[in-house]
This record gives C-alpha cells, structure tokens and sequence, in this order.
C-alpha cells in the first residue's frame, strides 16, 4: 500500500472491513487532492472520498468532521447538490484523527486561469450563475425541515463570528498584526441586524464547487467544515472577498483565487448579486460590513495556515504564498468598513 501523508491504510483497511464489510474493495490505494488548505481530501480507490482534519496545529471548532458528515447527509435529499455521505468515523485510532467517508461525484474543481481561460465568455457566464443560484437555493431550505433546526445558534451569530474568529487569531499567529486588532474593534462596534436566519456554508466559492464541464452547472457543493445557521449575507460577502477583494491585491499568482473576478473574464461581483437577487428576496443594498468581516475570517484562516506552514504542519504545495496575504487583506477590511469597496 503506498500511504499518503495523514492516512494509514492499513489500520483504514482493517475499519473499513469491519464497519461497512464490502463497501471498498481491497487492496486500498488513496491520493491526496490538491487544492485543499485547510482539512485534509483523498480520493479513495477512484469511487470514493476521504476528509480529515489537518496536520498538527488544529483548532477545535474548526476541524468538525461529524458536522460536516451531518450537514451533507441532511442536504442529500434536497435541491442542494452534494456528495452521497457514506461512513463517518470518530474514533483517533484509526488514522489518527476523526474522518468521513463520502461517494465522488464525477466533474471538474475550477481553481486557475489555465482551467478558467479556456472556457469562453459564454462558459463562465453559465458557472458563475449557476454558482449564485446554487447558494440562493441553500439559503431557501428550511433547515428545521431537514433536521438542522439545531445546528447553530442564530441568535447572537454576527457577534460571536467576530469574537470566534479573534480567539482563533490569537491561537493561531506568532506575529504583530496592528490592522487585525483595528479592523475586529470595527466590526464589533457596527454590527448589522440580520434579515433571516438560513444555513450558511461558511465558504462558498468557485473552487468549493463540483462543476459538470458539460452543462457548466454545479454537480456538488463540497466543504462544510464551517457550515452553521447564521445571517447567509456573509456567504455573499465572503464570495465576494474572493471574487473582488482577492483579486484586487495582485500578489504574484494568487495562491486561493486565481482565475476568479471580472479580470479573468467572468462577470463582475455587482452581476453575482443581481443574480443571487432573482432567487432570494434578501436586501443586498449595504454588505460593506460583511465583505470586511469577510476580508477578517479569511485573513484569521491564512494565518492559521501559515502558521502550520511556518512550523512544518502542511502538506502539499502552494502555502509559501498564504502569509503574505494575511496583511493586504486586513487592509482590505478596513477599507470596506469605510464603504471604499
């Protein structure tokens, strides 16, 4: 058996044939997926995935590998489109660390201009649109309906987002960070009343996304890991800190959204919303708190995974880019909670 980093196969082997006898066939063979900077994805025996937490350095809250099993088993018989959960196991003995098993579902994952730039105008077009009606329709299911009525605490979710992500800077950086401080007494002194409450992905993005390369629709949303109940104004936020905000700092080839935003010809983040607006009835008219808050989560997850790179925790390529983002974007935050982007 060739072992990849953060998997055992023989210990899986040896699981997988007591708990769901003939699910996978023997011997195993498993590769890690590229791409991925924060839990760890395998494809399993070519039919099948692997999701565990990362190496080293792991944030309690983060890594939740029964909420991510549970979220894709309750959406599985909804509209929203994702991989077939198959075995969850949380027992450390196995591979060292709690896992899910769940079906591969066949497509493409658009991370680069060399996938994107190929596609035509017509191409991203239909993606990026089938991205936004994809989140507007998760943001239309009932989550009490589908047993998800307790999966978060909606109530207070702005305020403890803002003190969740600082505690998690604060156990995850060994350096100063001046905007990090300014931009988290910002966002806390503004916080916005929420519209609704709706299941929030928590970072939903092209490449989170399984696309069909024949009808350019979304065949899987994949990444859960930071799926909540909460206000869904910060999935359109985050989005657009990756659409717009990312693409805007020009740091080298951008190791997270490269091939993303109006620059590399898909359609710009105000046409996103226009469409997201077509299948949800939610006010869009002021998300300048959001996208800062957005540009503050996804600069504490940089840094944390900088920090895993600067101690050797990683696996893959790609992390020696991470941490000279972390600053531009907290600049980035300031500047959208000052209504400049």
């Amino acid at each position: 058996m060739s072992t990849p980093p953060g998997l055992d196969l023989a210990r899986l082997a040896a699981y997988l044939r007591d708990k769901a006898p003939g699910l996978v066939a023997e011997p195993l063979h498993a590769e890690l997926i590229a791409g991925g900077r924060s839990n760890l994805t395998y494809v399993l025996n070519e039919v099948f995935v692997l999701r565990r937490p990362p190496l080293g350095h792991v944030l309690a809250t983060a890594h939740d590998m029964a909420r991510e099993h549970r979220i894709i088993s309750a959406l599985g018989p909804t509209t929203v489109p994702v991989p077939e959960a198959l075995l969850l196991c949380e027992d450390d003995s196995v591979i060292g660390a709690p896992f899910y098993l769940m079906s591969r579902v066949p497509g493409v994952v658009l991370r680069s201009r060399r996938q994107t730039d190929p596609l035509g105008d017509q191409a991203r077009r239909d993606v990026a649109f089938a991205m936004m009606d994809t989140l507007a329709g998760l943001h239309r299911v009932d989550p009490a309906a589908i047993g998800l009525a307790d999966f978060g605490r909606p109530e207070g979710f702005l305020e403890r987002q803002v003190r969740r992500w600082s505690k998690q800077l604060a156990q995850s950086t060994s350096r100063d960070l001046p905007d990090a401080e300014t931009l988290r007494d910002r966002l806390a002194a503004g916080i916005p009343a929420s519209a609704t409450t709706a299941i929030v992905h928590g970072d939903y993005r092209l490449d989170n996304l399984i696309v069909d390369p024949g009808t350019m629709r979304v065949a899987a949303v994949l990444d859960w890991e930071m799926a909540t109940l909460g206000d869904p104004l910060t999935d359109l936020g985050l989005l657009l800190a990756y659409w717009t905000v990312l693409d805007r700092l020009k740091i080298g080839v951008n190791p997270i959204a490269d091939g993303l935003g109006a620059d590399a010809g898909f359609p710009t983040g105000d046409a996103l919303l226009e469409r997201y607006a077509e299948g949800s009835p939610l006010p869009l008219d002021d998300l300048h708190w959001y996208v800062a808050m957005a540009c503050y989560k996804l600069a504490v997850i940089l840094e944390g995974i900088h920090f895993r790179y600067t101690n050797g925790q990683t696996v893959g390529a790609g992390f020696d880019q991470i941490g000279a983002l972390v600053p531009p974007l907290l600049a980035q935050g300031l500047a959208a909670i000052n209504g400049e982007s």
